[in-house]
């Protein structure tokens, strides 16, 4: 019988975590017995090269007391025991060591565990050594590796009555401690925490039929990905550019913006994520921002293209009253600019009008793409690629179809939808002319329109 294969992100995880509960031994052992014998962290294993957690330990540059702060943060996710001693109480006060630092947060009321704090790494770094203590608090600066490349936080505190500065719970995003078990990021999905949505299509880049001038726009696009390390680096611009790159797509409905969006990402490899304002806009303070800050984080870890649809309800024309509410809706806005300012990759805002625009924001795009509805030509050309595999009736004029309806793309496939579907219902095995008139007239009456 063969030997199961040995899971290297497993084994470096129960490695690391292993570590972490000698750590913990240790350390309440030098506590207790009061000795004045310096303390010696143990040293950390050597984990598998090829494991997510050492890839993301070299590639930070993490030392010893940083992969400890890690492991701690891991620690309620992954062995919740490991934290169990902890929980001894001093006798004289009947309750937990303060000196251990339970966390005084969200963590804490997620169930029986000890939450750990920022507090708690302190003790397992410095003890009741002061100047230890204070050369550790450098690990929880934001722009320390731990923030910066594992995503490592201190959480808000619920009641901040009597907290110190870091009484909130050690946090990690859930993708991130996913991404270290699994190897790989998660792929995720509309949730009420997340709210965006892969866009994928099974189109060909060649399927794509838009205006050559507009068809440049993407391409550069394309270019920008395909080249953005030799623009900043190799040429210098990285000191006077952003990392990323940002986009406004606007134009009516149906003239391709989605579906644009979803080529960018077939072309370039990338995952494209759709974000749902209605999902993101929140009558709760904060929500919006913690809805939304999942989102830039995996977008940056994994190097998405985040589409923005209908940004205009986010980032139309600010209100100038003094209200409450218009206050706040001007700091989610500023919040929502700052992390589409900050993130690396390849943003997208699209729009139906340019106008619902604040012009304030213009300057923040390095390209604007207007998308019109097609003109007779590029018409012709879509209902040709769109009824290709369609068998039609002798009596369908393509030409007359494109000449006779001013129709975006979006609204052209509706009708070949219900074309298809009302000739299937009277038995036929075409389509015929009056198939798509009458599809076309539907198609019309649902845009408030007449044929």
């Amino acid at each position: 019988m063969t030997e199961r294969a040995t899971d290297p992100h497993a084994e470096a995880l129960k490695a690391e975590l292993g570590w972490l509960a000698d750590t913990v031994t240790a350390r309440l052992t030098h506590f207790f017995e009061g000795t004045a014998t310096p303390f010696a962290l143990p040293d950390p294993p050597a984990l598998p090269g090829d494991s997510a957690l050492a890839r993301l330990i070299d590639g930070a540059g993490l030392d010893a007391p940083a992969r400890l702060v890690l492991a701690l943060a891991l620690a309620p996710h992954l062995a919740p025991a490991t934290l169990d001693p902890f929980f001894v109480k001093n006798s004289a006060i009947d309750r937990v060591f303060s000196e251990f630092g339970a966390a005084r947060g969200e963590a804490q009321a997620g169930g029986p565990g000890f939450a750990p704090s920022a507090v708690t790494a302190l003790f397992l770094l410095g003890g009741a050594d002061a100047a230890a203590r204070i050369s550790a608090m450098a690990l929880f600066a934001p722009d320390h590796p731990l923030r910066a490349a594992a995503g490592l936080t201190v959480g808000a505190v619920a009641d901040p009555g009597g907290a110190t500065l870091l009484s909130g719970p050690l946090t990690l995003p859930p993708h991130r401690v996913l991404t270290l078990c699994a190897g790989h990021p998660p792929r995720p999905d509309y949730a009420p925490g997340f709210p965006a949505k892969r866009l994928t299509t099974r189109l060909d880049w060649d399927e794509l039929i838009l205006p050559q001038g507009v068809k440049h726009s993407i391409e550069h696009l394309v270019a920008w990905y395909t080249h953005r390390a030799l623009i900043r680096e190799d040429w210098g611009l990285a000191r006077r550019v952003g990392a990323g790159f940002k986009a406004l797509f606007y134009g009516p409905p149906g003239t391709g913006k989605t579906l644009t969006a979803a080529m960018l990402g077939k072309r370039t490899g990338l995952d494209v994520y759709r974000i749902d304002l209605s999902m993101v806009v929140s009558k709760y303070i904060g929500e919006t921002e913690k809805n939304l800050a999942q989102v830039f984080d995996m977008a940056e870890m994994n190097d998405w293209i985040l589409f923005f649809d209908e940004a205009d309800a986010l980032f139309g024309t600010r209100g100038q009253g003094g209200s409450a509410n218009d206050r706040y809706a001007n700091q989610e806005v500023a919040y929502l600019l700052q992390r589409i300012e900050d993130c690396p990759g390849l943003v997208i805002l699209a729009t139906n009008l340019r106008n619902n625009i604040d012009d304030a924001f213009f300057r923040r795009f390095q390209t604007v793409v207007g998308f019109p509805r097609p003109n007779a030509g590029l018409r012709r050309a879509l209902w040709a690629s769109i009824l290709e595999r369609v068998p039609l009736a002798p009596d369908v004029d393509l030409d007359a179809l494109a000449q006779g309806h001013e129709m975006a793309g979006g609204s052209i496939t509706n009708v070949v939808h219900h074309a298809t579907i009302s000739a299937l219902r009277r038995g036929a095995e075409t389509v015929s002319a009056h198939d798509l008139a009458q599809a076309i007239s539907t198609e019309m009456r649902k845009e408030g329109r007449t044929a």
